[in-house]
Formats: structure tokens, C-alpha cells, sequence
């Protein structure tokens, strides 16, 4: 039998979780490419709602080959412009015309250590907003039992299902540190870390920027 004190510390940990969840559900979308759907984060959000827009960040297998739509989470949709993919790293950045949107915080995946507490959602089969917790297994590239270790990634213990992909991996402090991306077994899954995310942000958007200057 617990006694009072374990089960008020259950009680504190079960209000916690909820609240980490419900921040990261506040910036989760769905991504549909007419053939099926994923799901992505709001990476950042303008203010003015006239002339603003949102980034998404998701996976590049998500997208398709047809334009894709976002679901929001009070329901609305959006055509969406992809602003860049990298197929390399499974990344794409959507941008969508609308404003005002709850933008997720960022963490530092190279901070994480094998068992550390992660949560990752999506919409697994289907089923809008769905989360999944497990730990961490390790990151980087040196993980030579994985697929594709060439690359940098999160492995984590924890059931990553079809509609979990590009779905964000939050810490115990609601913070993004990572995309889902693959299963590579039935408890194990493997995301790409936020500071790769950042990185190819910069460079999409900073191409962007020249392209534009350019053309001025």
C-alpha cells in the first residue's frame, strides 16, 4: 500500500505532465499531403494578424508531392508553401497565412542523457494528438545498431506509431528537443535532434533571405 505522501507525489506528477502535454498539444498541427497526413510544430508565429505568418517545421516524408494542408488545432486549414525540405535530413519548413498562432519552445538536444524523460506527440493511426512518453536511449552519430547511423539522431525508448511523424519530442520542461521521424521496433523510435532542426532553419531561411535580395 502507498502511503499519503506517494500518492500526493503521484497526484503533483500527473498535474505536471498534463501541463507539459497541453503546451505542446497548444502547438501541434496536422500536416495532410492528399495521400495521407503527419503531423508538425509551430516553430515561430508573427504577431500581426494582417500581414503575419507561421513557420512549421515537420518531416520531409510528410510533405508529398502535392501541396500540403495544415489542420490546426481549433480546427481551422491552411494551404501551405514549402519554404524548404532536405530529404537527406527528413526536415521540411511550412509556412502558412496566418498569425498569432502558440509558437513551441525550444530545448538543446545535445544537453540529453541516456534516461532523461521524453514525451512525443502526433497523431499515431489517426488519433488527434496522441502522446507517447518513454526515455532516452542515446544521440548522435554513434549509435551503431540504428539504421542510417551515418546521421544524427535521438533514439528513444518509446512507441512511435504511423501519424506520430514530424510530431514534436518535448523534455520534462515542455521543451521541443526533437522530430519524430521513424520505428525502428516496437519500443524504440528515432527523431531528429533540435539543434540539426536549427541548423538547416538558418541555412533555409538565410538562403532565402539572399534570393530575395537578389531579386531586388
Amino acid at each position: 500500500m502507498g502511503t499519503n505522501g506517494d500518492v500526493g507525489l503521484l497526484a503533483r506528477f500527473d498535474v505536471d505532465i498534463h501541463t507539459v502535454a497541453a503546451a505542446a498539444l497548444g502547438t501541434l498541427v496536422r500536416v495532410r499531403n492528399g495521400a495521407g497526413a503527419g503531423a508538425g510544430a509551430v516553430w515561430h508565429s508573427d504577431e500581426d494578424p494582417a500581414t503575419g505568418h507561421s513557420l512549421i517545421l515537420t518531416n520531409a516524408h510528410v510533405i508529398g508531392r502535392r501541396p500540403p494542408q495544415v489542420d490546426l488545432s481549433d480546427g481551422r486549414t491552411f494551404a501551405a508553401t514549402v519554404v524548404a525540405a532536405d530529404q537527406g535530413l527528413d526536415l521540411a519548413a511550412l509556412r502558412i497565412d496566418v498569425a498569432g498562432l502558440a509558437a513551441i519552445s525550444l530545448g538543446d538536444s545535445r544537453t540529453l542523457r541516456p534516461a532523461q524523460w521524453v514525451m512525443a506527440v502526433g497523431h499515431p493511426w489517426g488519433i488527434t494528438g496522441g502522446l507517447t512518453a518513454g526515455v532516452v536511449i542515446g544521440s548522435g552519430r554513434a549509435l551503431p545498431e540504428m539504421p542510417l547511423s551515418e546521421r544524427e539522431w535521438l533514439a528513444l525508448s518509446l512507441h512511435l506509431r504511423p501519424g506520430h511523424s514530424g510530431g514534436p519530442v518535448v523534455d520534462a520542461a515542455g521543451r521541443l528537443v526533437g522530430l519524430n521521424t521513424v520505428m525502428v521496433g516496437p519500443d524504440v523510435g528515432l527523431a531528429v535532434p533540435v539543434h540539426v532542426a536549427k541548423a538547416f532553419l538558418k541555412r533555409a531561411l538565410g538562403a532565402q533571405a539572399r534570393e530575395g535580395e537578389r531579386a531586388a
